[in-house]
């Protein structure tokens, strides 16, 4: 794992969308995330919406992120939650499923979907990613979100695409 952040992108000051759906469960380390993020999303696209959708689980996150995804109205999703590992293998089979999940949503929908639903062995992991800010995941999060929805934005702008196309239901 890096031992620091990226660094920051340039300042957008144009009006943009960012949505955060958080788990409510590993409430302290989550909230630490979202807090982060928020921040570094209102000092790097200043004149944003964000909004925050809590989910009870990182397992919920993803059908939350497919609605978002699906409205078409946001540059760029923010996934937040905390996974810690516990005796059995339940934790790697959650975050497989909700990593699998959130690409799913962002390939399908065209709409970025930032996975920072985390796993620690630990709580020491947890809190030195979500909670201290020298190496902080959601602090991270927002700098990726912003930077992907400018990338975006530049694309659609080249090949005058304005929305994103919904996948054909082919059930």
């Amino acid at each position: 794992m890096t031992k620091e952040s990226p660094s920051r992108p340039p300042t957008d000051k144009a009006k943009g969308a960012f949505r955060i759906v958080a788990s409510r469960f590993n409430t302290l380390y989550v909230d630490g995330l979202v807090d982060h993020a928020t921040e570094e999303l209102r000092a790097l696209a200043p004149n944003a919406t964000i909004s925050l959708h809590r989910v009870p689980g990182s397992f919920e996150i993803p059908v939350v992120a497919r609605e978002l995804a699906i409205q078409n109205k946001a540059d760029a999703i923010i996934a937040c939650g905390v996974i810690l590992q516990g005796e059995t293998n339940h934790a790697q089979n959650l975050s497989r499923s909700v990593t699998d999940a959130l690409q799913r949503v962002a390939i399908d929908y065209g709409v970025p979907v930032i996975n920072a639903v985390l796993s620690f062995d630990n709580e020491n992991q947890a809190r030195a990613r979500c909670l201290e800010s020298r190496i902080n995941r959601g602090i991270e999060a927002a700098r990726a979100a912003v930077e992907i929805a400018n990338v975006l934005s530049e694309v659609r702008k080249q090949q005058g695409v304005a929305v994103a196309k919904l996948p054909e239901d082919n059930g």
